[in-house]
Parts: structure tokens; sequence; C-alpha cells
């Protein structure tokens, strides 16, 4: 079975997901869709699919799943038509930045019957998957403290910042996402504390780019979240989980995991300098998962719903930062 995938979004995200379509042997990448004809034509030339409209995407009975890479404010209506219109569906996260929005499409979903999946590829990534599988075993014993290291190079374009929601729709809702993969239990409540520490125009933009986070389940568990939107020394990215038996960590990744001694002592190369290389993997065996539910007609996960939970948590983290106290947070 090869299935036919369209690509909506032939932006830097889009370009990610169409090389890791050609790479899988299952899959055809048949028809792109962008607002910019130079941005569309370079993914068509590169990957030999046509250059399509939303409308004819849509219309197509061929075209078996899309790919939603456009910006933010379109998921939740894409992801209503061609939910509607009987397509798998793989959207970048989140789901829309307001969670009324975000509910109201996942009812939509429901409705029809419609598969969703959505792109945080972190539980994909072969280091962090092996952690996961360290706690199923029970190696570690009982999950008891979660800790997550999340930090970019440099903070994005004053641009950017103005549509992204902010630091913890933007940038930490995939943190959140991965605490609930590794805690294995609901976060119940969240304390936040974030400030403007890298870049005046952020604040001025009514944003953060730092932030420090615990999140704590019903149980007790807790999960502590660092994020900066500035690492001098590269893409900083780590978890650590300790459990009642002993612990598992990943640490961060380089392009050549090389140490070279000298007289003047101890030398490795330089982290990924962002999401794109270090994360080069994860993106393939995403959409390899996602084929993988449109081939066993199973449900696919992350779930929309897992989206839905990561923006309620987001929203519960500006709560806390705005009134200094833990909030209860609302799905």
């Amino acid at each position: 079975m090869v299935t036919k995938l369209a690509l909506l979004g032939a932006g830097r995200i889009g370009k990610v997901h169409a090389r890791a379509i050609a790479e899988d042997k299952r899959a055809r990448l048949v028809a792109v869709a962008d607002a910019f004809p130079d941005a569309a034509k370079a993914i068509a030339d590169a990957s030999g699919c046509a250059i399509r409209t939303i409308d004819e995407i849509e219309a197509d009975p061929n075209i078996d799943a899309v790919v939603i890479c456009t910006p933010t404010n379109t998921h939740a209506d894409l992801i209503e038509r061609f939910a509607r219109a009987g397509k798998a569906i793989f959207c970048e996260k989140p789901i829309d930045l307001d969670v009324a929005r975000a509910r109201a499409c996942l009812e939509v979903v429901r409705e029809v019957g419609g598969r969703v999946m959505l792109g945080f590829n972190r539980r994909f990534d072969p280091h962090f998957r092996a952690a996961r599988a360290a706690i199923d075993d029970g190696t570690i014993g009982k999950v008891e403290m979660v800790t997550i290291t999340s930090r970019d190079p440099g903070p994005p374009p004053a641009e950017y910042i103005k549509v992204s929601g902010g630091i913890f729709r933007d940038m930490t809702i995939h943190d959140f996402d991965m605490a609930r993969f590794l805690l294995g239990e609901e976060i119940a409540t969240v304390m936040a504390s974030a400030a403007v520490l890298v870049d005046p125009k952020i604040g001025e933009l009514g944003d953060y780019d730092s932030a420090s986070l615990i999140l704590t389940t019903r149980s007790g568990r807790q999960c502590v979240i660092s994020n900066s939107r500035r690492a001098t020394y590269g893409y900083d990215q780590r978890i650590e989980v300790h459990g009642s038996l002993g612990s598992v960590s990943a640490e961060n990744q380089r392009p050549v995991s090389i140490e070279i001694a000298t007289k003047d002592g101890y030398t490795r190369p330089p982290l990924h300098d962002f999401f794109m290389t270090r994360y080069t993997a994860a993106y393939a065996a995403e959409i390899s998962a996602f084929l993988d539910s449109i081939e066993a007609g199973t449900a696919p996960s992350p779930s929309a719903e897992d989206g839905l939970i990561a923006l309620a948590l987001a929203d519960a983290a500006i709560q806390a930062v705005k009134q200094g106290s833990a909030v209860t947070v609302k799905y």
C-alpha cells in the first residue's frame, strides 16, 4: 500500500516533512499547496509532486491524507475541512491558540469520525523513547520526578513573537507533552515563573523569554521545566526521569559524537544548532507512525486530544505567572 499525501504549507517545517515523506517507501507526496508560489515550486521540483490549491486537494478522492504545516491560525479550520472530507490528518502543533476554538474543532472531528495526529515530534526522538522504555520495563521503578531542559540557541524574530501565542503556547507546549509522556499521569497543578532576560523587545510584545515551571500530578509526581530563548552553546535538549529504583537521562546530542583529548584537556564538538537537525530522526519516525495508523486503521498518537491538553497546560502556566501561585488545570 502506498499512501498518497498532500502537503499544506511549504515553509521551513513543510520542507522537513516533505523530506520525511520522500524517505518512506510506503508514502508518496502527490500535491503541495502554499500561498507563496516559489515555496510551493521548490517542494514540487524536489519531490516531483503537483502544485494544487487547498480546494483541489480537498476534492481529490485519490489523496488519502494531508500534512498541515500552515500558520497556526489556519489549523483548526483546515482540520475540520479535511476531517469532513474523510482524509487522515497530520497537523503541526497547536490546533489553535485558543482552547475554546480547539475544543470546538475536536467536536467536529469526533462527529465525523476524523483521524488527527498532532506534531509532537519529541515523543519520537530515539533517545527520549529509550528513556520511556526504561520506565515501561520497570528498570527505574515508579516515576517520581522528571526534569526537562529546553533552551533555544536564540530568540525568534519579533514578527514571529507577535503571532506565536507566547512562549508557553509556542515553546513550552512541547515540554508539556513530553512531561505527560514521561510522568504517565495527568498534570493537576501548574506553578510558573517567567521573565524577560534575553531581549527587551520580547517583553514589549507582552511575552517572556525565560521560564521555570513545576507541574504536579494528583499522586504528587513532579516535573520541573526550564526554558530559555538563549543558549549560547547550542540547542539544549535534555531530560532526566528519577524513579523509585533509579534514574534514566537523555543528554544533549551532537552532529558528531566524539571527544578529543590533548595536552590542553578534553574537547567535544558543539551541539546541534536547532530543531531541524536535532530532531531529524524524530520527524521521520513520526511520519512513519502516521502512516502506520493509516495502514492499520487505528487512532493516531499523539492525538488531537493530546494537543488540547497541552494547550490547556499552557493556559494554566500563563495564569500561574499572572497570579503568582499554583493553578489547577482545567481540561
